[in-house]
């Protein structure tokens, strides 16, 4: 309030005296150039008058739904118990490929010295898995090795062929559990896994491009030897690793000793 405003004491509140004591002290702050009222306690001007208080989070944001990882052939439990009736499981399940793709059934004997499994069928299959090109390729291998297709087991990771499959998504499907399954089936004294640079990793190898034995797989207390290889298709176009496939077979066999 300025002292300008105050009024002035026209009337005695004790006595003449007083009121002209009062009126003579407001002259003499307002000549002396003070014209409002001042207070001792600071205020804060910028501060709001009446602040409202934040209210607290009372519902959570909703969280996500977490992806259903799908497992192939609805799992360890639905998968058959025996050869026989794996096959035709193998040619019919719908989790195993696309509708409408042509399927090959895996071949050959049970208890084999061999078995044999590539990521999936040639392209030009029709009837009989490994029918081409690359087919003339492993029966080169085999016999090289003493062996016919007739006497081992001859197998795919997938049963048709499919564009740049995602390996660790099977993975993750239980498509590894499938294959060691697939093996537990045949019993072989031996297993070549071609596709190095893919399917290896269905089989427990985390380095396909370092690693070539990889470990055993065990049906009770026996372990079946497993080597891996580059696929085929690969050493069709680079002939050199074949040499170096040779090699390896024969030192994993125990050829080469003397």
């Amino acid at each position: 309030m300025t002292l300008d405003k105050i009024p002035r004491v026209e009337t005695a509140l004790s006595g003449p005296s007083l009121a002209a004591a009062i009126n003579a002290a407001l002259q003499w702050w307002h000549d002396a150039g003070v014209d409002c009222d001042f207070a001792d306690e600071p205020q804060d001007w910028l501060a709001a008058s009446n602040p409202k208080p934040v209210k607290p989070l009372t519902k959570s944001a909703a969280k996500a739904p977490e992806a259903v990882t799908k497992t192939i052939g609805g799992g360890r439990s639905a998968w058959p118990a025996t050869l026989a009736e794996f096959v035709p499981w193998w040619l019919s399940e719908a989790s195993l490929a696309p509708a409408g793709a042509v399927r090959m059934a895996p071949v050959g004997p049970e208890t084999p010295p061999l078995m044999v499994i590539v990521p999936m069928p040639e392209e030009s299959d029709r009837e009989t898995l490994l029918a081409g090109p690359i087919g003339n390729l492993l029966d080169g291998f085999l016999a090289a090795a003493g062996l016919s297709r007739a006497e081992i087991y001859l197998a795919s990771a997938l049963p048709a062929r499919v564009a740049a499959p995602d390996w660790a998504d099977l993975a993750k499907q239980g498509l590894g559990d499938l294959i060691a399954h697939h093996v537990g089936l045949i019993r072989p004294e031996r297993l070549i896994l071609f596709g190095q640079s893919g399917i290896s990793t269905l089989l427990g190898n985390d380095s396909p491009n370092t690693c070539w034995h990889l470990r055993p797989i065990y049906q009770g207390d026996a372990g079946i030897p497993v080597l891996s290889a580059y696929d085929l298709e690969t050493m069709v176009a680079r002939p050199a690793l074949k040499a170096k496939l040779w090699s390896r077979w024969l030192d994993w066999t125990g050829a080469n000793a003397t």
